[in-house]
């Protein structure tokens, strides 16, 4: 009978999950979205970084990718 008591366990957590987190304050919200705004940018950062350390460590895959950037390009109407 342990596999019953599973699912009301997670239904739980699930409604937890479900009851909106929303600020009381504005300035709590605005804060939240600065928060949000860094994690955003750090990711995009990094994401940059990786993608810079493939085309170095992948030289033919990166000029292959780039060709099909320009014939992507080139037969785009505008």
């Amino acid at each position: 009978m342990p596999d019953r008591e599973q699912p009301r366990e997670r239904r739980s957590t699930r409604d937890a999950r479900e009851l909106p987190d929303a600020p009381e304050d504005a300035e709590e919200a605005q804060e939240s979205e600065a928060a949000r705004r860094r994690r955003r940018a750090q990711f995009l950062r990094e994401l940059h970084e990786a993608k810079q350390l493939r085309d170095r460590v992948q030289p033919r895959r990166a000029r292959a990718a780039r060709m099909r950037q320009q014939m992507r390009m080139r037969t785009f109407r505008w």
